[in-house]
């Protein structure tokens, strides 16, 4: 019996000059160029599929992102590839807990992301072998396999295996019923594309209108780089939009405590429907702080928390309303369902960030798959949105009267055609020598 093997893991650095648009911009990043370090694993199985995934950045430093990820070649060329599909739970621990490589974190920063994206390219690439996209493969698994996916070291003061397994035990004879609801209905969306902060007032108020007739029922605006602006912003939003449509809003980390609070109370007024990212991601007990201050109004965070440990924490503070995982931040598709059984154990929504080239390809499949085989419900639950970059995947997100149609083909929705690949490779594709 022939067995295959992983023959390569080929890493780029892909960047798309957004900044020249002001894409993305916010209080914290008033320039990204959204990048990604994007991993291609190949072997040498009769099927040639291969494997994609990535880690996101906002341009410099990609090329760090892209160093961490080839650090991991070594425990993955020659690897035997069914034992490895087989058993991700296992190469998972292998990657995170190698001794020297662990020194670079724990669990955090360029090393845990450079994990993110090869587990998830494996995961992309053992869809892909099984027809499936990634959310229906993830939601017909037992649920005794779901759980040897996760790392339980530091959580089990909060989430134990026994409780995980409960948890998706009692959704298994309705999992069917919610998958082909996702089929027929999609899962909600709501939109940032017009709350970028670099945007001028009558851009906020046509791409409101837009996302309103585009059937969302939540828009986020960027805020915290000045106030009167952000009043002024709000107060546009507000008179395009309505009363009844949710008006989120995102600091992306802008303030202190004390200042988070005093600029919230100020917004108070326009009703966010939540406060993203009020302060520094890594202060839970600032995030707890806030969050009492300014009730009722609703705290969000997560999209630069960077593992389960902190959310775990988050959680037990009460420090959050909602949970926003990012596909790309943490270690990928295992510890992200470590973290949506955390969020169903507490009884929190999970609203996934999706901010950033190829995440809301990603994140979908961990909301439905949520929606099928964890929380079992959508309430209170929305993805973001935003309106760029898809046309250079080949298996773009589709949205329809402010939701997005569930996945069919097989994979993670990672795959960026080979001619994208091309021409924005950085520093010589052809999207950046034209600019020089």
């Amino acid at each position: 019996m022939t067995t295959s093997r992983i023959t390569a893991v080929e890493c780029l650095d892909i960047r798309f000059p957004t900044s020249r648009e002001l894409l993305g911009s916010d209080a914290m990043n008033p320039d990204p160029d959204y990048s990604a370090a994007y991993v291609i694993i190949s072997t040498d199985a009769p099927d040639q599929a291969t494997g994609h995934g990535f880690a996101f950045t906002i341009g410099r430093g990609n090329e760090v992102q892209t160093a961490a990820i080839s650090a991991l070649r070594p425990y993955l060329v020659g690897r035997r590839l069914e034992p490895a599909l087989a058993d991700l739970g296992a190469v998972w621990r292998d990657l995170v807990h190698d001794s020297q490589l662990r020194w670079l974190g724990p669990e955090k920063g360029v090393i845990h992301m450079a994990v993110s994206a090869v587990i998830n390219a494996l995961w992309d690439l053992k869809a892909k072998r099984a027809g499936l996209p990634l959310w229906q493969l993830l939601a017909r698994m037992p649920p005794e396999e779901l759980v040897k996916l996760i790392d339980f070291r530091y959580l089990t003061d909060a989430l134990t295996p026994a409780e995980a397994l409960d948890i998706l035990t009692k959704n298994v004879p309705t999992r069917g019923e919610r998958e082909q609801i996702l089929i027929a209905e999609g899962y909600p969306a709501y939109t940032t594309t017009p709350g970028w902060l670099g945007y001028d007032d009558d851009k906020l108020r046509r791409l409101c209108r837009a996302a309103v007739d585009d059937g969302f029922a939540q828009i986020k605006l960027k805020v915290g780089a000045d106030l009167e602006d952000d009043l002024r912003r709000l107060r546009i939003a507000r008179e395009v939009c309505g009363p009844s449509i949710r008006i989120a809003v995102d600091a992306n980390q802008r303030w202190d405590i004390s200042q988070a609070i005093a600029w919230i109370e100020a917004l108070a007024p326009y009703d966010p429907w939540w406060v993203e990212e009020p302060t520094s991601p890594d202060d839970v007990l600032g995030h707890g702080a806030i969050a009492r201050a300014v009730a009722p109004i609703a705290i969000a965070t997560g999209e630069h928390v960077q593992n389960r440990i902190v959310f775990k924490q988050l959680l037990q503070l009460d420090a959050l309303s909602y949970l926003q995982l990012d596909a790309a931040r943490v270690g990928g598709v295992n510890e992200n369902i470590a973290i949506l059984l955390l969020a169903a154990k507490f009884g929190v929504p999970v609203c996934p960030h999706a901010g950033g080239v190829g995440l809301c390809e990603l994140v979908q499949h961990l909301s439905m798959f949520d929606f099928v085989a964890v929380s079992a419900t959508m309430e209170n639950r929305t993805i973001e949105y935003v309106d760029h970059l898809h046309e250079h995947f080949t298996d773009p997100v589709i949205t329809r009267g402010g939701r997005y149609m569930a996945p069919t083909a097989p994979g993670f929705s990672a795959t960026i055609a080979p001619h994208v690949l091309s021409a924005y490779a950085y520093p010589h594709g052809a999207a950046w020598k034209s600019h020089e």
